[in-house]
């Protein structure tokens, strides 16, 4: 009972059979691929034809717990794996009795073998079994489980032997395959790393940058979505940006309570790493449903703690291993430390431009005003000593032009020193804000004078009605045919004719009308 008809009994550990050529055909099969689920998938395809069982099943076991992380199948319809429903635990039943024999182990009838047990409802019958470990450097990686010998109903001591070798042949090639898989996916975070810190440092604002720092570690953690946490004002956590192949609105926004116990250890800048978010009682958001396994990594670089990436995925998904593990918080601390660089970097270029803006309005002020001051004042004096009437209107126009130009010198002062990335906070701010929109599509800088405390006396909604004068006659000018220059004042001085303080613009164009006549100024005054 021991062998089949036509077979030998093994010498020196192989079998003298007519399948000897087959094994030869499954050991160089079985070691031909480096990907290592597609191995894994081939050598229990290739256990099973060998030996001529109906169903097999190599089972990988978790280096932490010794329970059944991934199963991988062949003899089953999908409608019959999903009837067994969840994973075996490899502890109890035959399956443990092969991971405490650590050696082949062979039943004839499963039906009546004490050892079998915790076989779920919805398995398929079986009676004879055959398994055998698969070790990897000598420890053993998993299991293989072979049931329903097809012919003799009963797996023979040559069929063990096979399996034996093959489970050999076998560990080896998974160990290539673990070493190439490993260092493809080394090579993976480390250039996804080196992406990410190119494109911060190419000057992306702070939102885009943790968008592709989320984006990135999603890809390459094959993560349902990576998400960034940032500390909120009440002293927990908030999503602040998502990456998901779905919709990430249900995300962003979501945020750990204060005294959550994975709030205390990501404030701490401690990684946490999660086996199943949705049962969890450390996971307290209302998203934890939708996902399984997880890491949160904090962003620290220096002692500053930018915030946490964290890298969910599905319900039901693969655990993240060690080596995941790993490199995923390596990749967080580079990603960390390139957000620090880039917006240590942003800084300085800002603070260059704020430096050379400040430097220009300097040397306008100290050097050009000062000089326009004394020309007017020196043309201000000849003018006095001059007797004849034409000489007095001619220097009265240059000395007028002359206070025209500081005034429009002390206006691009005032813009050079507004901060460039920044809305202007102030009512002068704002109308130079609009002119210099409005230069954009005129082609030209409209000219804009000041009079009086304008930044202190306009105020809302005289400001906001004002501002809307000013874009419609801007729009106006630029419709009209042959407009090269435009003239925008603003006088907080000028009374109403009851004599109450008002605020008047005055926009006025050199372009023509259709009728050929010259356009009309821009006229709009208001209470203050």
């Amino acid at each position: 009972m021991t062998d089949e008809p036509g077979e030998e009994t093994p010498s020196r550990g192989l079998p003298r059979s007519p399948r000897l050529p087959k094994l030869l055909e499954a050991v160089l099969r079985v070691g031909t691929d480096l990907e290592l689920r597609s191995t894994l998938q081939q050598i229990i395809d290739t256990a099973t034809a060998l030996t001529d069982a109906r169903y097999g099943a190599l089972g990988v076991l978790d280096p932490g717990s010794g329970t059944i992380s991934e199963l991988f199948v062949t003899g089953m319809s999908e409608s019959e794996r999903a009837a067994i429903g969840h994973l075996p635990d490899g502890h109890t039943g035959l399956l443990g009795a092969l991971v405490e024999q650590g050696e082949p182990l062979r039943s004839d009838d499963l039906t009546t073998d004490p050892r079998s047990c915790g076989v779920p409802p919805g398995h398929p019958a079986m009676r004879s079994f055959l398994g055998a470990p698969v070790r990897v450097h000598r420890k053993v990686f998993g299991n293989i489980y072979l049931a329903e010998k097809k012919h003799t109903g009963h797996f023979s001591d040559t069929d063990t032997t096979l399996l034996r070798v093959l489970a050999a042949q076998a560990g080896i090639a998974i160990g290539n395959a673990r070493l190439y898989e490993s260092a493809r996916q080394r090579e993976r975070w480390i250039e996804g790393a080196a992406a990410v810190t190119n494109t911060l440092l190419t000057g992306e604002n702070a939102s885009d940058a943790l968008m592709t720092v989320a984006e990135r570690a999603r890809l390459l953690s094959d993560a349902a979505a990576g998400v960034i946490l940032q500390p909120d004002e009440e002293g927990g956590m908030e999503i602040v940006v998502a990456s998901t192949l779905e919709d990430p609105a249900g995300l962003v926004g979501t945020a750990i309570a204060p005294g959550s116990p994975v709030l205390v250890q990501l404030l701490g800048g401690e990684a946490v790493f999660i086996d199943d978010s949705a049962t969890d009682p450390r996971m307290t958001t209302p998203v934890r449903s939708r996902f399984g396994p997880s890491m949160m990594l904090p962003l620290q670089s220096g002692g500053r703690l930018i915030g946490t990436l964290a890298l969910p995925r599905g319900r039901g998904a693969r655990p993240y291993t060690d080596v995941d593990r790993l490199l995923a918080s390596q990749f967080a601390s580079q990603a960390a430390l390139a957000l620090v660089l880039a917006d240590s970097q942003h800084d300085r270029e800002q603070l260059a431009v704020y430096e050379d803006r400040d430097r220009i309005a300097r040397d306008l002020h100290d050097l050009v005003v000062q000089r326009l001051f004394a020309t007017e004042m020196m043309l201000e004096s000849t003018r006095r000593r001059a007797g004849a009437q034409e000489t007095d209107e001619l220097l009265g126009r240059a000395v007028d032009e002359l206070d025209s130009t500081i005034q429009e010198v002390r206006t691009t002062i005032f813009a050079l020193q507004q901060p460039p990335a920044d809305a202007p906070s102030t009512f002068r701010g704002r109308v130079l804000r609009e002119t210099s929109g409005a230069a954009a599509v005129l082609g030209f800088q409209p000219s804009v004078h000041f009079a009086g405390a304008v930044d202190a006396l306009v105020r809302d909604p005289v400001d906001k009605q004002l501002l809307a004068a000013l874009r419609g006659a801007l729009a106006a000018a630029h419709r009209r045919e042959g407009v090269s220059a435009i003239e925008v004042e603003v006088d907080a001085t000028a009374p109403l004719p009851d004599g109450r303080a008002s605020v008047r613009l005055a926009v006025a164009d050199d372009g023509r009308e259709p009728d050929g006549s010259r356009a009309p100024t821009v006229i709009w005054q208001a209470p203050l």
